[in-house]
């Protein structure tokens, strides 16, 4: 894929909102971000897209986290890098939450 043919953030966004019902009922997310090069609009061929989660359900398996990874990859068109919010070291995810833009 090139990047005329990669989404712009606006419909990735959009997408995502029209998923997140779904993603709550399935997976207990509570809340999602965008962050890294699509949001400092420096994405290539080669960026994944970084997303930030909270879940209100304490026990999500590993393989329900990846299969949502997995999921959102195949809805956005470009591969996923899933980031649950309190897994952030201090020092990165201050730089995290400060780019991390609201879906």
């Amino acid at each position: 894929m090139n990047r005329q043919d990669k989404k712009s953030l606006a419909e990735i966004t959009r997408a995502i909102q029209n998923a997140l019902p779904e993603l709550r009922q399935q997976y207990g997310v509570r809340d999602m971000w965008l962050f890294g090069s699509y949001v400092r609009a420096e994405q290539d061929s080669e960026s994944d897209l970084d997303i930030l989660v909270t879940f209100d359900n304490p026990h999500l398996s590993l393989l329900e986290f990846i299969q949502m990874e997995y999921e959102l990859s195949d809805l956005l068109g470009v591969k996923v890098d899933l980031v649950e919010r309190d897994t952030l070291k201090p020092d990165i995810g201050k730089r995290i939450l400060d780019e991390a833009k609201a879906i």
